[in-house]
């Protein structure tokens, strides 16, 4: 779908980054409980492949931040990888991705993408799919992420919006599922200037640009927006910043804040 003709912009401002920010271990399906009880009807979340190729939520490629992969499988040992995608899900099926965070969340595991699709299908919730692959594997990681999203939420009337770094993560989903919306996540200006990014997401046929709120401005607000994108910006957590965003007319704030902002704002 061309951006330009892309019908009023389906989903809400107001984004729940990684499920629920920081109240609850990002990623995990009660991390999306607790946005959800805050409010939130839209969440984002990060999506990587086992190696055995599942789909589950992950942000970091390695392990030992958010999960107790070196008690339950023997990560930073010798020989032992802590690369969360060279491990096949039932071994990452087993992890506690809770206690990292505070001990009521306990024994909390890794969701796969399915899981959180029911989910989110089953309260008519919206999703911002962050494809996250491993190095190496970003184009299969595109293509796979982009089929399960197209199987998990057949007739749904509002489909997930799949965004990315990662140019060949975005190449493979336009590839597997072009009818599925995609954005280009853009972090800082120093590999290309910002025609070369609207370029880029043009030729990936996106409807958004994701960027790091510092981006935005009247400038690239209009410049973005003249070119028939949507504009989103994260990780908004200071309510001055969140005026001015809304103020120039973006689109979509993603923020950790689920406590402070309200999605009916």
């Amino acid at each position: 779908m061309n951006p330009r003709t892309l019908p009023a912009w389906p989903y809400p401002r107001w984004i729940a980054h990684r499920g629920a920010g920081k109240l609850a271990p990002e990623n995990t399906l009660a991390s999306f409980r607790t946005g959800a009880g805050h409010g939130y009807r839209m969440f984002e979340c990060d999506v990587k492949l086992s190696a055995d190729g599942v789909p589950f939520l992950m942000h970091d490629a390695e392990l030992q931040r958010t999960t107790n992969a070196a008690e339950r499988l023997g990560v930073g040992q010798p020989g032992v990888s802590d690369i969360a995608g060279s491990h096949g899900w039932h071994a990452l099926s087993q992890l506690d991705a809770g206690s990292w965070h505070s001990r009521i969340f306990a024994a909390e595991p890794l969701p796969t993408f399915e899981a959180i699709a029911r989910f989110c299908v089953r309260n008519s919730f919206f999703l911002n799919v962050e494809i996250k692959p491993t190095p190496g594997t970003e184009y299969r990681t595109g293509e796979v992420v982009a089929q399960h999203a197209a199987r998990h939420f057949n007739g749904v009337a509002i489909p997930p919006l799949l965004t990315s770094f990662d140019i060949p993560a975005l190449e493979g989903a336009l590839a597997s599922q072009p009818e599925l919306p995609r954005g280009l996540l853009i972090d800082a200006l120093e590999e290309l200037p910002w025609s070369a990014w609207l370029s880029k997401a043009q030729t990936l046929q996106c409807q958004a640009i994701v960027c790091n709120h510092t981006l935005w401005n009247a400038d690239t607000v209009l410049q973005a927006k003249a070119a028939g994108f949507r504009t989103l910006s994260y990780t908004v957590n200071d309510t001055q910043e969140a005026a001015r965003l809304i103020s120039l007319g973006t689109d979509g704030v993603i923020t950790d804040r689920v406590d402070l902002f309200s999605p009916a704002a």
